[in-house]
């Protein structure tokens, strides 16, 4: 069995703990929540026998042996080194930090402890990424990525009428570029590395966080475009172009649908089935890391989360998003 404690309670944490409990040996034992009230009802709800409002004693408490890390942004990396230098394994929603710098400190306490650290991020242990990748050398000569996440999300509503949740909070490290533009930016890098140079626009709203933007990459012999938005919605699939053909991918943050459209005519579907707790399998791959005594993804590995989240620092920078947890890194 591997003992999971939980940070962070809300519906991505229940999410996670339904799809993990398909796999075998996954454990939940422990809940931190800054509200014992809260924290006690999440518990009582999935079965925990211990919960704590003092991260410390529960990575300290002998009763974990892995976190999953669900809470604000810009509280990923604090909750994660704390719990890497007491020896837990951790597992961090995307993005797995606010800036390119608390990975590097991330990284570093996961060497130092020799415990897992690993982004998770879904999308790039599905069936259907990995279809993509074992189809990729069909196309030929890649020429460009284009990716697209576009999605209404209805805490925009709330903004409007006047209430700012944390989806919209520059204090959390939040906003449209974090949230969802990670998704399209992820799988790039896991399929083509860092690019040589990014070119942003962004649309900032008066909260001070993006709600939209699009994002051109450059790299040696071809290039990528990544559009994403929170604040209006989009039904463009995503697309590898080749000289040969064009990988179809329906939704580059779950792909489901997945075909090859060759340049002579035919087509060619390469879909696999994805399980319906589509979270199942990166809880899969950080637990049997564990069980292999492996600390770090091949997939989701820690030149892949450096890579993301330097574009994503890049992109920030040339349109003037700054977080509160920036400033912290700079001190």
């Amino acid at each position: 069995m591997i003992r999971f404690g939980i940070i962070g309670t809300n519906w991505i944490t229940e999410a996670f703990i339904d799809a993990a409990r398909e796999v075998e040996g996954f454990a939940l034992t422990a809940v931190y929540s800054r509200s014992e009230e809260t924290g006690r009802a999440f518990a009582a709800k999935h079965g925990a026998e211990a919960v704590y409002t003092d991260l410390d004693a529960m990575a300290g408490s002998g009763k974990i042996d892995a976190v999953y890390i669900a809470s604000p942004n810009s509280f990923h990396a604090d909750h994660a080194i704390a719990c890497l230098n007491r020896g837990i394994h951790v597992l961090c929603e995307k993005p797995i930090a606010s800036n390119a710098h608390e990975v590097k400190r991330m990284i570093a306490a996961a060497r130092e402890n020799g415990v897992l650290l690993m982004e998770a991020l879904k999308s790039t242990l599905l069936p259907g990424f990995q279809a993509i990748q074992e189809n990729l050398h069909k196309l030929g000569t890649v020429r460009r990525y284009f990716a697209s996440y576009c999605q209404y999300s209805s805490r925009y509503d709330a903004y409007k009428a006047g209430t700012v949740l944390n989806a919209f909070n520059p204090v959390y490290s939040n906003g449209a570029l974090m949230d969802l533009g990670v998704y399209c930016i992820y799988p790039l890098v896991t399929l083509f590395g860092k690019p040589d140079a990014v070119k942003a626009t962004g649309v900032m709203l008066e909260s001070g966080v993006d709600g939209e933007g699009s994002l051109v990459l450059q790299y040696p012999n071809m290039d990528a475009v990544v559009m994403y938005s929170k604040i209006t919605h989009s039904a463009l699939p995503s697309e590898i172009q080749g000289e040969n053909g064009s990988i179809v991918i329906d939704k580059i943050s779950e792909a489901d649908k997945i075909e090859i459209q060759y340049r002579n005519g035919t087509s060619e579907d390469i879909s696999r089935p994805t399980n319906s707790k589509s979270m199942f399998y990166e809880a899969k791959e950080f637990m049997e890391l564990i069980r292999t005594g492996r600390t770090e993804s091949s997939v989701n590995s820690f030149e892949n989360s450096l890579a993301a989240l330097e574009i994503m620092d890049e992109a920030r920078r040339q349109f003037g998003l700054v977080y509160p947890a920036d400033r912290i890194a700079a001190e």
